[in-house]
């Protein structure tokens, strides 16, 4: 997916990456002052920790909005394959579907081609943390997602070179991973020596992870609310699922950690947070 030329576009081409729905100004002010166009926004899986400001922000801003292709999602989107690129100047996005949180989550190698040939960081969603990996979301098929994302790590994540930075979606204070370090980054070889996860075996992770897994709630069906398929309910929240009332009235509380990853990649110089 690469930006046409005919398109009027400024100096550098960008992209964010897991926006929230309460920061879409500051993401928008962002581009502006540095002079880039937005021109894809990436959600890694479908979020039932926050509302997701992907849909409305690529409104916005006209940009792609984007998931896996194996999203259940009830609003349009530009569907990622596994293995693709999207090219952003001097700056290439390649996918990794990575399934086990979820079924359609996946992490991003970012490779900016002035500095080198080898990936510069990867962006894991809630796939890797640091010091810990991501929860299965689907708490019914438990044993099952977590085998999916013991496969995930071993075969896409732990063959990327050692030097890679690695940036979760996620630290210290949220429940979307147990014993996850207040660092918010890492690189991969400092995880594949002390991450005590990526060393078990897959029976030994499976154990783990399903061991971690936290309940649902008895009254799951008056705590939670399903988010209507309606024109203005997809226009806000891109989840189709059902999502806790505190997450959808933004009462969640801030150390939940870093719930959205901004990725503001130009296609030049420079790189922002």
């Amino acid at each position: 997916m690469r930006p046409t030329a005919s398109d009027n576009l400024p100096a550098a081409y960008s992209a964010v990456v897991d926006p929230q729905a309460h920061d879409i100004d500051a993401y928008e002010q962002f581009s502006e002052a540095k002079k880039m166009r937005i021109t894809h926004v990436i959600d890694t899986h479908i979020h039932a920790d926050h509302i997701s400001g992907g849909r409305t922000l690529a409104e916005r801003t006209g940009a792609a909005y984007c998931l896996h292709e194996s999203a259940s999602a009830a609003s349009p989107l530009v569907p990622l394959r596994d293995g693709q690129e999207i090219v952003l100047g001097n700056t290439t996005i390649r996918v990794l579907h990575t399934p086990g949180h979820t079924p359609e989550s996946v992490c991003l190698v970012v490779t900016d081609a002035t500095r080198g040939a080898e990936p510069w960081f990867l962006l894991t969603g809630d796939t890797l943390f640091v010091g810990s990996v991501g929860r299965p979301d689907l708490a019914e098929h438990v044993d099952e997602s977590a085998r999916d994302l013991y496969r995930s790590i071993q075969r896409q994540i732990l063959p990327l070179p050692d030097g890679l930075e690695v940036y979760p979606g996620h630290f210290s204070g949220s429940v979307c991973g147990k014993g996850m370090s207040g660092k918010p980054m890492s690189t991969l070889g400092f995880e594949k020596r002390f991450n005590p996860l990526l060393a078990s075996t897959e029976d030994q992770f499976v154990s783990a992870i399903t061991q971690s897994v936290l309940p649902e709630p008895a009254d799951k069906r008056q705590s939670c609310g399903v988010i209507k398929h309606d024109q203005k309910a997809m226009s806000d929240w891109t989840l189709d699922r059902s999502l806790c009332d505190d997450a959808r009235n933004g009462r969640l509380p801030k150390n939940l950690g870093i719930c959205c990853v901004l990725a503001l990649v130009p296609c030049r110089h420079g790189f922002g947070f």
